[in-house]
């Protein structure tokens, strides 16, 4: 046996090992050996509404691509243009020598595309929270945050040194009682998921703003989910609602509409300018590279020039909603192209998603933590450009796995 081998075994044995945790956890593979594990399957191509999965095709329904852009060949094309000019890589953060042309550019048109004053970007999503969350929580402040908001808010406010308090689920009432208890030391500011990004379900917006103003409290929307799906122009939940100048700070990535990786945070110009001086994750990250800014770039122009990917993507959405619905699934409160099929049980979970597999469907599955405990799910998301026969066999399919599990 390998001498590492021998050593790691030797120190598990003792009592207080950090390690011992790692040694301990079986689970995954305990749903290897079953045949149920359903994460890190590995995709052999693009993510489009069909892709390859172990050398077969497959319809995708567990993507967050939802306008189709990340393998059009026009925003292709920008990210190798980039990368002939600009190389690979920026070799630094944005703070010191990594800030191109086309990071100011692009923060000028995101600006311009949310209807703000300024806007600043992050080479992550996560980033984004992780950094404009801290930055602007201070000892004597307190964030708000949805009891289902993303890990990425959670942890924005773990990284505070504010106080931060949670109220239930799209509660209005609870959100209030929230707020009438906070000490009044300082600012507040609420955080809420424009699209919640398991089961589909859109925030109050209007109720959480008239709360906001109320309580004196600034509200950041986090439109990751929304962006690209929601309003008429596709600007997300804020158009959604008609409350884009009323939102004093809009967050969203480009991991979903926006065909690549990366973040930004869009809001009053000096707003702005303090989180670019005081966001951890900005000033201590690598800049985004130059293909991403680029790809995020032409995405945007596309969904300017063709607002008829946005109304595909709509008529997608009720379509699946009011199929699923008549199968007898439940699907919840989505409105949105993110369809929760929801089991309750995490085993029927593990098994449905093989099945679907194995019948040609790629569909995601959340357990808790990622949803509350018993409201297990199959997360299903759709494209624009998914067509009405990929559907059809999408619905086939879990028309037949529900059946068998007695789900339908």
């Amino acid at each position: 046996m390998d001498g590492r081998l021998v050593q790691n075994k030797q120190m598990a044995m003792k009592k207080g090992d950090l390690f011992d945790k790692c040694f301990g956890f079986n689970k995954a593979q305990e749903l290897m050996d079953l045949g149920l594990y359903p994460y890190f399957r590995v995709i052999e191509s693009a993510q489009d509404p069909v892709v390859s999965l172990n050398g077969r095709k497959m319809i995708m329904v567990g993507s967050n691509n939802y306008l189709g852009l990340t393998n059009d060949p026009r925003v292709k094309e920008a990210a190798i243009k980039a990368i002939e000019k600009y190389g690979t890589g920026c070799a630094g953060s944005r703070f010191l020598n990594g800030t191109l042309e086309i990071h100011v550019e692009l923060e000028e048109k995101l600006a311009r595309f949310m209807r703000k004053e300024a806007a600043i970007v992050f080479s992550t999503g996560f980033q984004v929270n992780l950094g404009v969350i801290s930055a602007l929580i201070g000892k004597s402040d307190t964030v708000i945050i949805d009891k289902m908001d993303h890990a990425s808010i959670i942890d924005g406010c773990r990284l505070s040194y504010g106080d931060i308090k949670k109220y239930r689920h799209n509660d209005m009432n609870d959100l209030e009682r929230v707020l009438k208890n906070c000490d009044g030391r300082g600012g507040k500011l609420i955080v809420v998921d424009g699209v919640f990004s398991m089961e589909g379900d859109i925030v109050d917006l209007p109720g959480v703003l008239n709360l906001a103003r109320e309580y004196n409290a600034r509200l950041m929307v986090d439109d990751a989910h929304g962006i690209g799906v929601l309003g008429e122009t596709g600007r997300g939940t804020c158009e959604y609602f008609g409350l884009e100048d009323d939102v004093d700070l809009i967050m969203g990535t480009y991991s979903k509409s926006l065909a690549s990786i990366g973040g930004f945070v869009a809001g009053e110009a000096k707003v702005i300018n303090y989180i670019k001086h005081f966001a951890r994750s900005l000033i201590f990250s690598a800049s985004p590279p130059p293909a991403s800014v680029a790809a995020v770039s032409a995405a945007l122009d596309i969904i300017d020039r063709e607002p008829e990917r946005i109304r595909r993507l709509q008529q997608i959405t009720a379509k699946m909603l009011r199929a699923f619905k008549g199968l007898g699934f439940e699907v919840g409160p989505s409105r949105t192209p993110i369809i929760p099929i929801i089991v309750k049980d995490n085993e029927i979970a593990f098994r449905m998603a093989m099945m679907l597999q194995e019948e040609g469907v790629f569909a995601n599955v959340a357990v808790s933590p990622a949803v509350p405990n018993g409201k297990a799910l199959i997360r299903t998301s759709y494209m624009a450009t998914h067509t009405d026969e990929h559907l059809d066999t999408v619905l086939a399919a879990f028309k037949k796995v529900g059946a068998a599990l007695g789900l339908i």
